[in-house]
């Protein structure tokens, strides 16, 4: 079903939907010798400035959390000359999992990376997934990846048993699958992307029952869907939509298969950058990706500004995007991927509040 948007007053961080609020960027698909290779989280930057890591926020940014590298996991590749991180996620062991979008066949598409030391090693690959997200299953425990070409595939968190979770078409139409979140069934709630052609919004949520066997569409008309997570209490879903730089609120029903209200909370002053992946801490906070600039912006639940993650200067050079993040249940430690010409890294910060099972992963 289509979620109906409520009305809200139109305020200068409620800006209304025009032409000149399409992306800067549309999605690369390229296919060289059968790889298929993808830019961004869906999108392909132009070269653009660096958003001021040497500088602090500036005002209505609030205040500055510094990041610090952990581990340079990949290079560009050969293949596909580029490489990007996305997806963290924590194991109970400590361990953080990454994707690479961008790996080609044969090279390593899930990375598990020891935060500790730096040490970084693959877990698993093959010959054509283009794994956008990694989260684990509250439900089997599972690692359970989303594949740009449309579908969701499940592995150990040891790389073993992949299994082809879901796959195919929903309401009659090819998907896009992006980032993933997960209710305390198991139940996944993903973004589509659907098609990414300037000034388009048929992006859409969609829900997939935990046995992969029925999937439907919580929201569409969306302007290129990216990150979605659920609040602490699991009564909505936070989704970003990237061409349009907001992030808005799905309130749901108690059974969590249709959307109740809908509106759009924040609106994203980030310039050149796009809004990528959302994490949330046991607080509300909410932590959104930005691609086009290595840093995160940190909101209130109620929408304030609170903080800017940032890279210094020097390790802020030849990185354009920060994807997503992963803090730590129960802990402040936060661990962000940023990727760029540089390479794929990992860096550290520390959150405002601890991490729950909402803010590792997706």
């Amino acid at each position: 079903m289509t979620a109906h948007r409520t009305p809200h007053p139109r305020t200068p961080h409620h800006r209304p939907r025009t032409p000149r609020h399409r992306p800067r960027t549309v999605l690369a698909i390229l296919a060289a010798g059968g790889l298929l290779a993808l830019t961004g989280c869906g999108t392909q930057t132009t070269a653009a400035p660096a958003a001021s890591a040497s500088h602090p926020a500036p005002p209505g940014e609030g205040r500055t959390l510094r990041a610090t590298q952990v581990a340079h996991v990949t290079d560009p590749h050969q293949a596909t000359g580029r490489t990007l991180l996305e997806g963290p996620v924590l194991d109970e062991g400590g361990d953080l999992y990454v994707v690479d979008v961008t790996a080609p066949a044969g090279e390593p598409k899930v990375i598990s990376v020891d935060v500790t030391t730096g040490k970084h090693k693959g877990v698993y690959t093959d010959k054509t997934g283009a794994y956008t997200s990694a989260q684990l299953s509250p439900y089997d425990g599972r690692l359970y990846l989303t594949d740009y070409t449309g579908s969701v595939v499940s592995i150990e968190p040891d790389g073993s048993d992949p299994r082809t979770f879901f796959s195919g078409e929903v309401d009659g139409s090819a998907t896009n699958l992006d980032d993933i979140a997960f209710d305390d069934e198991g139940n996944l709630y993903v973004s589509d992307l659907h098609g990414m052609k300037p000034g388009e919004a048929t992006g859409r949520i969609v829900r997939i029952d935990r046995d992969g066997a029925k999937a439907t569409v919580l929201a569409d008309g969306l302007a290129h869907p990216n990150g979605v997570m659920f609040d602490p209490k699991l009564r909505g879903l936070w989704i970003s939509e990237l061409a349009e730089n907001t992030v808005s609120y799905l309130l749901l029903d108690a059974d969590k298969t249709t959307v109740t209200s809908q509106h759009e909370a924040i609106h994203v002053d980030a310039g050149v950058a796009q809004t990528d992946s959302i994490a949330v801490d046991a607080d509300g906070n909410l932590y959104q990706a930005l691609h086009g600039r290595p840093a995160m912006a940190v909101y209130s639940p109620d929408g304030e500004r609170l903080a800017t993650v940032e890279l210094p200067a020097k390790a802020a050079k030849g990185l354009e995007s920060a994807t997503n993040v992963a803090i730590t249940p129960g802990g402040t430690k936060a661990y962000m991927t940023v990727s760029g010409p540089d390479g794929g890294y990992v860096f550290r910060f520390t959150a405002l509040a601890q991490g729950i099972r909402q803010s590792n992963g997706g």
